[in-house]
Parts: C-alpha cells; structure tokens; sequence
C-alpha cells in the first residue's frame, strides 16, 4: 500500500498536507513546522519529520494504548506515529489526520486514524513525504 503526503503550507508554527492512499485523496494532514535540518537546529516536538520515503507498520503504542501506523527508519527521529489530534501542540513531530477545516487545526481526527490503522493493518506499506513548495 503506497501512501503519499503532499505538504501545501509551511507556517511559522505547523505544516498542512493532504494524505493520499494509492493515489487517491484520503484527508488532510497537520504537522510541526517544517524545518531545514541541514541549516537549522532540531527543536524537539515542533520540528516535522524530513521529506522523503519511509516504510510503514501497525503496531503497538505504548504511549497511546493502542495500534497505530509507525514509520520507520526516520532520520533523527524515533516513534513517529500518524494518529488523532487537533492543532500542533498534539503532534511532537507526528503527523496528524483529518480535515483542515479550522486555522492551525484538523477536526474529526479520530474517524480518519481509525479508518487508516484498519486500512494499514497486516499490509506492506509506506508513505512518499514530499514538501510542495
């Protein structure tokens, strides 16, 4: 299963995105502000993860108590999960889902990671993270 993030807006606070599943419009996506990790320094929970191709699996979250997509091998960062929540401060470098339909937030957050994690449970699949400047 092929995901692919598309990022459209780079705040001075969060990132915006549309997640697709195999080409397909699936819903939106909240981050961190996207930083240039080559220039910049890393701060820790307001800094999204590098563009780029990672593999994805469906395991347990010990922090959250319950199955959710992870990405692997993510340079420089460690338990990057997709999942529910609303504005950035809910992220810490995660992407979160739903739709944008509130500035500096995504709504009806727990519909979408729940249809996901169904979706992505048992499957080979990764995310394409591309930043549309």
């Amino acid at each position: 299963m092929k995901l692919r993030l598309e990022r459209f807006f780079f705040g001075d606070k969060y990132t915006v995105g549309r997640l697709f599943i195999d080409d397909k419009y699936f819903c939106d996506t909240l981050e961190d502000r996207v930083r240039d990790l080559a220039s910049e320094e890393k701060v820790y929970g307001e800094t999204a993860i590098p563009a780029g191709t990672y593999e994805v699996r469906v395991t347990w979250s010990p922090k959250f108590k319950r199955n959710l997509p992870l990405l692997m091998g993510v340079p420089h960062f460690t338990g990057i999960r997709i999942h529910r929540g609303n504005y950035p401060k809910d992220t810490l470098g995660c992407i979160l889902v739903g739709e944008n339909k509130v500035k500096g937030g995504v709504i009806n957050s727990t519909q979408y990671e729940l249809l996901l994690t169904k979706i992505l449970s048992g499957k080979k699949s990764e995310i394409e993270i591309i930043n549309k400047k």
